[in-house]
């Protein structure tokens, strides 16, 4: 039986990048749940959850940190939908590195090309292929959904300075491409989950549980929640919006 967001016949497309694990691997349940076809990339091979999903369209083993790389996920991700629409874009794939000693990276240390691989990633990628998947976003009256961060907006004991300028990029990025991508009836939004229980939490993590206002960690599954969301018929003029899925704690 379809869902309230699919017409009888329809075939919807998402692609989501950094779909191994954490949120991203939440949001494909989500989108597979709600019967979409789901086309999915990480630097690992295919997961084995996605193997055995039967809206699982493909999984694209791809480093886009590397340039080349992103451009190559582009064609072969079009290559498997066809001329079909896109519907929504969900940018996920990032990295927070840390020093050898598991330090937080800031502006006085650490390899100055760090910078420039995390703003490969977490900045260049997600306006690459939103312009690469524009034409089939375009089709579909999609959406794109950046994912930034809560430290994107204040400086955080344990994100690195490079992560934290980065996704404080994104954020304006969604603004811009809000405004052009309009024209084309494409909605752009952000979602910036705070301490979110995945592998890229620090160990430390613990401690700042007494700053967020519900006392708690958050899920993955209640991020996948506002992107699902934001990529619905629900949210249809709901565009150049940043969601904060934190618990509270950006308020301080």
């Amino acid at each position: 039986m379809p869902t309230p967001d699919t017409h009888a016949g329809e075939v919807k497309f998402v692609v989501l990048t950094g779909a191994s694990r954490g949120i991203g691997h939440a949001t494909v349940k989500r989108f597979s749940d709600e019967g979409w076809h789901i086309i999915t990339c990480s630097r690992d091979p295919v997961p084995d959850a996605c193997q055995r999903d039967p809206n699982w369209t493909g999984h694209i083993t791809v480093d886009l940190a590397q340039p080349r790389e992103q451009d190559r996920f582009i064609a072969e991700a079009q290559e498997m939908m066809g001329d079909a629409p896109l519907h929504a874009l969900v940018n996920n794939a990032g990295v927070s590195p840390k020093t050898p000693y598991k330090e937080r990276l800031g502006c006085l240390n650490g390899d100055m090309d760090a910078w420039t691989d995390v703003f490969e990633l977490n900045l260049f990628a997600p306006l690459r292929l939103s312009r690469g998947f524009a034409s089939a976003l375009h089709r579909g009256k999609g959406c794109v959904v950046n994912i930034t961060s809560v430290a994107g907006h204040a400086v955080h004991p344990f994100a690195g300075s490079a992560y934290s300028v980065s996704k404080a990029a994104l954020s304006a990025l969604t603004r811009e491409m809000a405004a052009e991508f309009g024209g084309l009836g494409v909605r752009v939004n952000a979602i910036a989950p705070g301490e979110i229980a995945t592998d890229m939490l620090s160990p430390e993590t613990d401690v700042l549980i007494p700053r967020i206002p519900m006392q708690r960690l958050g899920d993955p599954e209640e991020v996948a929640a506002v992107i699902f969301f934001l990529c619905s018929s629900q949210s249809a003029y709901v565009s150049g919006t940043e969601v904060f899925v934190t618990g509270a704690q950006h308020i301080y």
